[in-house]
This record gives C-alpha cells, sequence and structure tokens, in this order.
C-alpha cells in the first residue's frame, strides 16, 4: 500500500511540475506585435512618407505615386506567400514555399522588410537613404543582396526584384522605355494635346488647362498629367476599360445645367465643416495622394483591430492594388471622354452674369462676374490638371473603401479627424476648429466624393459614377485578392 502512495506522490508532483512549467513558458513567451507594432504596420508608415516626400520633390503625381505604393505592397505580399501555408504570390512564382517549420514571424519579418526596401528604394530612388537607415534600425543590413531563395533575405530581395521587372514596360514609362518618351521617364509618349488652350475655349465640352500662381508673382498653366495612365496595365483587373463609365452629360443637357448650377450654390454655401472636409480630402503640403490617404484609413483599422503581420500584409496588397487599378480604370475614362471641369463650365455659362461665390485667400464670399469664379483651392494649386469625369477622389475612395468593406467584413469605421477650417486654403482667414466623424467606410467615400463637388472640382456626375466605377473595380480585385491568398476559385467567392 506504501509503494502505491509514493508513486502517487511522484506523479502528483510530475504533473504538477509539468503544468508549472507551462505556465512559466506562456508568461515568458513574447506576444506577436499587433497593430501599429507589427512590422507590415511599421512598413506602411514608411511608405506613407516616402509619398509625402515625393509630392514635396516632384508636385503632385496621384497616378504615379498609386502605382509606387501598389507595386511596393505586391512584393511585400510575394515575399510574404512564400511563408504563408497557401497563398500564391503575383510575380514571384518561380519559388518554391518555404518548408512548413521555417513558416514562422522571424523569417516573415526578414522577407517582407527585405521586399520593402527593394521595391521603396526602386520606386522612391530619392529616399534610399532613409530606407537603409530604417533597415539598419530593424537589425537587418541594407547592403545584403543575397537571392538565396532559402533564405529570408534571399525570398524578399527576389520579390523586390521579381515586381520590378514583370513591371518593366506596363505603359508607365516609368524607364523612358516607350516610343517616343524623349529619354524622360513618365514623358507622355502619346502626345496628347487638349482641345482647348490656357487662352482659347474652343469646345466647352472638352478639357481646358488652367493658370497656376508660381508663389513668386508669376503664372504657370500645368501640362495634363500622365495622359498615358489608361494604357497602364493593372494588376487585378482585365484592362483599364473594364468597367468604363457611361458618358457624361454634355453642354446643351438640362443635366448638366443643373449640375454646373449645384456646384456654385454648394460653394456659395461653405460651412466651416464643409471647408474642413474639402480640405481634408485635397490634401495639402507632403500630401500623400488618395491611395496614400487611404492606406492611413487601412491603418485606422489595423489599429483599432490589432492586426497582426499576416493580417496587414494581406489588407494593404489588397487596399493598394485596389486604389493601383482604380486609377488606372479612372483615367481610361477620363482621358476617353476628355471631359471640361467646372471652373471652366461655370465661366462658359455664367461668364458677364453676377454669382455670388468664393473671392479667394481672405475675401470670403463675394459678388462677382461668373468668369471670375474658381474652386475653394489655393492660387498655387487651383485645380487638378487633367480632364474632370470621372473624379479621381471618388473613384479611388469608392474602390477603397469597398475593398476595406468586404475585407474586415463590416462597413463600421468609427474614425474622426481634427482640423481647422481654412487652414490649407486660406490661412489668413481661419474658421473655427472642425472634427471630421467618419462612421461607416462606405460614408467616409461619399463624403470624399461630395467634397470635389463642393470644392468646385467637380460636377455631381464625375462624383456618382467615379464612386460607382471605384466599386466595380473594388468586386474585381476581391476575387483577384481571393485567389492570391489561396482560398477559393473566381466562381465561389462570396461578396459580403
Amino acid at each position: 500500500m506504501k509503494i502505491y502512495k509514493f508513486l502517487f506522490k511522484v506523479l502528483l508532483f510530475s504533473a504538477l511540475s509539468v503544468n508549472t512549467f507551462a505556465q512559466v513558458k506562456d508568461k515568458n513567451q513574447i506576444a506577436e506585435p499587433t497593430g501599429k507594432n507589427n512590422l507590415a504596420y511599421k512598413w506602411g508608415e514608411m511608405a506613407v512618407q516616402a509619398t509625402a516626400n515625393d509630392t514635396d520633390r516632384f508636385r503632385p503625381r496621384p497616378t504615379v505615386t498609386s502605382r509606387f505604393l501598389g507595386l511596393t505592397f505586391v512584393a511585400i505580399f510575394d515575399a510574404w506567400s512564400r511563408y504563408d501555408e497557401k497563398a500564391i504570390p503575383v510575380y514571384l512564382t518561380d519559388i518554391k514555399r518555404r518548408p512548413k517549420k521555417e513558416q514562422n514571424l522571424k523569417n516573415k519579418e526578414i522577407a517582407i522588410s527585405y521586399a520593402a526596401y527593394g521595391a521603396l528604394c526602386e520606386y522612391y530612388y530619392s529616399d534610399k537613404a532613409l530606407f537603409a537607415s530604417y533597415m539598419k534600425e530593424l537589425g537587418y543590413d541594407p547592403t545584403n543582396t543575397s537571392l538565396d531563395p532559402k533564405t529570408p533575405e534571399g525570398i524578399g530581395n527576389l520579390a523586390a526584384k521579381a515586381v520590378i521587372a514583370a513591371r518593366r514596360g506596363d505603359g508607365s514609362n516609368q524607364y523612358a522605355e516607350e516610343e517616343g518618351s524623349n529619354g524622360k521617364p513618365f514623358f507622355d509618349y502619346t502626345k496628347y494635346s487638349p482641345v482647348n488652350t490656357v487662352d482659347q475655349l474652343n469646345d466647352i465640352n472638352h478639357w481646358q488647362p488652367k493658370y497656376f500662381s508660381d508663389g513668386k508673382g508669376g503664372k504657370f498653366a500645368p501640362a495634363c498629367l500622365t495622359p498615358f495612365w489608361n494604357r497602364v496595365k493593372p494588376v487585378g483587373l482585365k484592362s483599364g476599360d473594364q468597367f468604363r463609365a457611361v458618358p457624361p452629360p454634355l453642354f446643351g443637357s438640362e443635366k448638366l445645367k443643373n449640375e454646373v448650377d449645384e456646384v456654385i450654390a454648394l460653394q456659395a454655401k461653405l460651412t466651416d465643416e464643409d471647408k474642413a472636409l474639402v480640405e481634408f480630402m485635397r490634401d495639402g503640403p507632403k500630401s500623400v495622394q488618395q491611395a496614400g490617404h487611404w492606406l492611413r484609413f487601412a491603418q485606422d483599422i489595423s489599429r483599432r483591430d490589432n492586426h497582426t503581420l499576416d493580417q496587414d500584409v494581406k489588407m494593404y496588397f489588397l487596399n493598394q492594388i485596389t486604389a493601383m487599378d482604380c486609377f488606372i480604370a479612372c483615367w481610361d475614362t477620363k482621358m476617353f471622354y476628355d471631359s471640361s471641369r467646372p471652373n471652366a463650365l461655370v465661366h462658359f455659362y455664367y461668364g458677364g452674369k453676377t454669382i455670388t461665390a468664393w473671392g479667394g485667400p481672405g475675401k470670403g464670399m463675394i459678388t462677382m462676374q461668373g468668369e471670375e469664379w474658381r474652386p475653394y483651392s489655393p492660387d498655387t494649386f487651383l485645380c487638378p490638371p487633367f480632364p474632370s469625369y470621372v473624379s479621381g477622389h471618388s473613384t479611388i475612395s469608392g474602390g477603397c473603401a469597398e475593398a476595406l468593406r468586404l475585407w474586415t467584413g463590416s462597413d463600421a469605421f468609427g474614425q474622426s479627424a481634427e482640423l481647422v477650417s481654412g487652414a490649407m486654403t486660406e490661412p489668413d482667414n481661419l474658421g473655427k476648429k472642425v472634427v471630421l466623424k467618419f462612421n461607416t467606410l462606405t460614408e467616409t467615400a461619399n463624403m470624399a466624393g461630395i467634397s470635389r463637388v463642393m470644392g468646385g472640382y467637380h460636377i455631381q456626375s464625375d462624383n456618382v459614377e467615379g464612386l460607382k466605377l471605384g466599386r466595380n473595380v473594388a468586386h474585381q480585385e476581391w476575387k483577384f485578392y481571393n485567389i492570391h491568398i489561396g482560398n477559393k476559385t473566381p466562381e465561389t467567392i462570396a461578396e459580403n
């Protein structure tokens, strides 16, 4: 009997010891970083900063930076996919998936960091020193150019190289490779020539360049921004014209006249809240453009929901290929119809007639002749220099909001922004402090779209059809995304 009691005590001690050891092990185990602490989020911050720097150096070029961001997050996704159980890379197709035992957080962090570093150095080359410094801060060697597919460093480098190689000759003319590019990157090799000159309106249905202030007492008229962007190869779309918008309203139609009147009326009644919304969505110095704006919104969701690295890699991938392809689809519609902006339309309809409108910085709402009307915008960036229909803000916001709604399975957003009305447009005539509330993703996209009408950059058709176009693109990207995370075939993907 004593021997049984002894054995029972030994077994009880062993069980308690094992349990105690397990508890200590669990307590000492380092939790996976989430939200703003996960490395995918941090590389997202670096990409946003690079985009802001790009704006300062090269003026706003939202089409170009959307491609930079989109391809950077494709490279990150492709590198990560080799350490995931079932994800399928977009361009890194020749590299095998790593064994299960290697599919850990450390290897994923190394792989996506080298992929991000390689892609960012290629696309935002002016900030190479910044990226190298960040790599060192993370404990990685930026001079490690290994292409060994058995190491995370090698896979990261290979992912960046694969994306860069695959996208050469994609129509963007990044390397001045298109015939007729004159050796200049992003040069207009299509030789687009506007129907109207800056000084002469020949056809009110077509886009007219406008004079901007150079900030030094002079003026200049920007050429059309990347009029060839409709030829850029999309990532998830079949083609840029896959969802081309229906024709816009033309001069002579009651619809166009009513929408021009709406623009005048909305601008004449701008409140501090309206101005703040116009400015927030327009963005100011160091603007991150629409793709960067929606990357920031995606990061809001990451912080809100405490995302892991895996979650952020996938969400940013969907978010940014949607933004990139929305720009391509938007430019297809813009260049196909080549439509006029409100500043030309108002001048045409109301020239010689008295209206109430914003008189410019410090002047408030005044009575003026229709040909003096202008958008609620600084003199140095009077209005976007490219055709109007459809709105880029509406297209990209509609698309990215819908993509995030599909990804999260909910329309809830619950974010806000605080700013002083007028700070970006008339700093010597500030309004009150305003808190903008973005309750849902759909509402946020709609707010972005209507802000462009209130600000005088677009008529309502530009906004409505832009939102629709973006949402159509998002559903196509959702199918593409699900294929690449290894979920389902296109025919069986459910849309929330």
